[in-house]
């Protein structure tokens, strides 16, 4: 019980700062970038209804291809901060019905869109949920195209950045571009800066000694690879490991002490994926 109303309040506080970064940054700045509440304010233009009530209509479909595609735990999460985010919307409209632009620049409301939402959404992806709308078709994205959930919301986003052109000048249209551009790179910097991990590919005169160290005190995996050297033509063996923040820190730091001639190469991994194996035997053959 505990926990389920830690979740809650985990995904309230997700959803207050998605609604808080619309409200004062976003909705002044007239642009409309990668939501389906920036649709939502262009619509307005067109339909007879506030942005909080276009938004809660175009969720509903979007949830239930979410439920069928992502299962009951990410529908029913999206379906509470779905439902929570117009009504946030609605009470600050309420509330704050004169509502304007806090800085008195379009751009720098952009800015600040950016970098408060980004940290709503991840809080989100990372809980396996999201706030409905346009996230639900960035995950769809990310599912069947295997991209970045930062590159999937900027491809989605784009239609809906060039629909300010429906109603805004080039500006507005230039700003939901590049506004849209810039969250997706920001998104997946929240996103892989804290959960990502690091494919570290090591080459040491202390092997065995390494090996060790990422297998008993990381308690890590290792693959090794046998390599030849292009230069000398020597055999050389390079160790192989996945590892996530903080244990890369730590076997950067153990390199540093035990190998400081090691060579090293490091790269960002998104995904990892564990493919189990198929059963074999009697059972297998029914």
């Amino acid at each position: 019980m505990l926990d389920l109303a830690g979740n809650i309040l985990y995904l309230s506080v997700a959803t207050f700062i998605i609604a808080t970064a619309i409200f004062f940054f976003l909705m002044p700045s007239k642009a409309s970038v990668s939501s389906i509440t920036g649709l939502s304010i262009v619509l307005t233009h067109f339909i007879p209804l506030s942005v909080a009530q276009i938004t809660m209509v175009m969720n509903v479909g979007l949830l239930i291809i979410g439920f069928i595609l992502f299962g009951r735990e990410f529908g029913g999460k999206t379906v509470y901060t779905s439902i929570l985010l117009p009504l946030l919307l609605r009470l600050y409209e309420v509330l704050l019905p004169n509502n304007g632009s806090l800085t008195g620049d379009a751009t720098l409301d952009v800015a600040c869109y950016i970098f408060v939402v980004s940290i709503g959404l991840s809080m989100l992806f990372n809980d396996n949920a999201s706030s409905g709308g346009l996230d639900i078709v960035a995950k769809i994205l990310q599912r069947f195209l295997h991209m970045e959930i930062g590159q999937a919301l900027s491809l989605a986003g784009i239609v809906i950045a060039l629909s300010s052109a429906l109603v805004y000048d080039t500006k507005t249209v230039a700003l939901s571009l590049l506004g849209t551009y810039l969250n997706g790179i920001v998104l997946d910097h929240y996103i892989f800066g804290q959960t990502g991990k690091k494919r570290v590919c090591i080459m040491t005169s202390q092997e065995e000694v390494v090996r060790q160290f990422i297998l008993q005190d990381l308690r890590s995996g290792a693959t090794i690879y046998e390599a030849i050297g292009g230069f000398d033509l020597q055999p050389r063996r390079e160790i192989i490991t996945i590892v996530n923040k903080q244990e890369y820190q730590q076997l950067m730091t153990f390199l540093e002490k035990t190998d400081p001639q090691a060579f090293v190469t490091i790269y960002n991994v998104t995904e990892v994926r564990y493919i189990p194996k198929p059963i074999l035997g009697h059972d297998a053959e029914r």
